[in-house]
């Protein structure tokens, strides 16, 4: 006879009524919990992906279907760790965040470097916007590249001219040190405040603040993305090295209040002449600023550096230049650089480094990310195929696609450069492209 459910526990019931009631107390209890058993496993067998608060017990009877189990299902936990997923949190605050890129400085190695930026910062947080303030040159015509930038806000390319010399101005500032003395570093924070101003005037004619600034040197090469870790609400980032007795001034990331301090260069030096500060160059300045206005500051290696065609003496002396090959591993956090082939590297670097005062020009080493230059000469013949090697193919082809420009398709790239761009500024592309030898091949 097969029974099952509530019939089998009738048959249960009947068969021990023959039986004797002494023998019944004996039993009885042992069929009641097998009864017990049964039913609570059919019960959980009969959900699917629930939990019976009889489940536990299954574990005690032989599985009857190995395929399907019936035990709760477990979720296993992500394999990610807190740093991981605070990193792809703060990736995703980014990506909704307002960021305002301050590019300035003369376009210089241009074909380089501004390919290495739309890489590494714009196409990286594509929701940024651009503003660029530039001095206009024969070098002018290679910022054409930044038409394949995502967003243009602002544009100001101006033909530069002599800046008037207060008398705080130079009371707080050293023309040591600087190639174009005083006037150099007025002209170097003019761009930097008139930046500023840019993102200012855009902030008003949309009705929004920026949650971030990021202010970089035209003239900076970058091997790898920037990354979120180096926004952090309420400290401005500087990087680390090339202080010159003050703070490196190549790069600044901060939130728009940090921000409005950082990069108001030329604004704050009556205070710092009130305050008492005297002799200081651009580094020494810059700490000053934040120091005075209390602004507190980190620094995190960075991986950029200042492509430069100055000459310096190698090996450099204790408050020497070193100038680092744009190959080097890095990160070079804004040290000079050039393509180059090394002339030193492994330990040859740290018997140079060790030399320099690290309050002055030095650079980070550690871990073989620093090869040397022999910077005392002109860019060594062949460059292009070092700078190309290290820069890698995409990089290479707009180095040659900049060379290779003719003056429709210069002029063609700042047409096009203008009508995506809110604000403009600039002399006519024509003039760009011509004066920077572009022909009418």
């Amino acid at each position: 006879m097969i029974v099952t459910g509530n019939n089998q526990i009738m048959f249960f019931t009947r068969w021990a009524s023959d039986l004797p009631w002494r023998l019944l107390l004996l039993i009885l209890p042992p069929l009641s919990f097998i009864a017990f058993l049964y039913l609570s496993t059919t019960t959980t067998t009969t959900t699917t992906n629930s939990y019976s608060s009889f489940a536990p017990l299954t574990f005690f009877l032989p599985d009857r279907n190995p395929q399907s189990p019936s035990i709760p299902s477990i979720t296993v936990p992500s394999n990610k760790s807190p740093e991981n997923r605070s990193l792809a949190k703060k990736k995703e605050d980014l990506k909704r965040s307002r960021i305002a890129i301050c590019l300035v400085g003369g376009a210089r190695r241009f074909e380089l470097t501004g390919p290495s930026i739309i890489q590494n910062l714009l196409m990286v947080y594509p929701n940024s916007d651009v503003f660029l303030h530039s001095p206009l040159d024969r070098d002018s015509f290679k910022l054409s590249l930044l038409k394949d930038a995502p967003r243009l806000a602002s544009v100001r390319i101006f033909e530069p001219k002599p800046l008037p010399e207060t008398d705080s101005q130079l009371q707080v500032l050293t023309a040591h040190n600087s190639p174009n003395g005083i006037q150099g570093l007025l002209q170097y924070f003019n761009l930097v405040e008139g930046c500023f101003t840019m993102i200012k005037t855009y902030q008003m004619q949309n009705n929004f603040t920026y949650d971030w600034i990021v202010r970089t040197r035209v003239d900076g090469y970058w091997s790898a993305p920037l990354q979120p870790e180096n926004f952090v609400p309420g400290r401005y980032l500087v990087p680390p090295g090339s202080s010159y007795g003050g703070l490196n001034d190549r790069l600044g990331i901060g939130d728009l209040n940090t921000s409005i301090v950082a990069l108001s260069r030329l604004s704050l030096i009556p205070g710092l002449n009130s305050a008492g500060f005297t002799q200081l160059n651009s580094e020494a300045a810059f700490k000053a600023q934040l120091t005075t206005q209390g602004v507190p500051y980190f620094t995190n290696r960075l991986p950029f550096c200042v492509v430069t065609d100055r000459q310096y003496s190698f090996p450099p002396g204790r408050y020497g230049v070193p100038v680092a090959s744009i190959s080097s591993p890095g990160p070079l956090s804004g040290a000079k650089c050039r393509p180059c082939t090394p002339v030193c590297a492994g330990p040859c670097v740290a018997n140079v480094m060790g030399t320099l005062d690290r309050g002055w020009s030095w650079t980070d080493w550690s871990g073989g990310s620093l090869q040397l230059c022999d910077a005392h000469a002109e860019w060594e013949s062949g460059w292009e195929k070092i700078f190309d090697h290290a820069a890698g193919k995409k990089l290479a082809a707009a180095r040659k696609r900049v060379g290779s420009l003719s003056l429709a398709d210069c002029v063609g790239r700042f047409e096009g450069m203008k009508r995506r761009t809110v604000n403009w500024e600039a002399p006519p592309a024509t003039e760009i492209c011509t004066l920077g030898g572009r022909s009418r091949k």
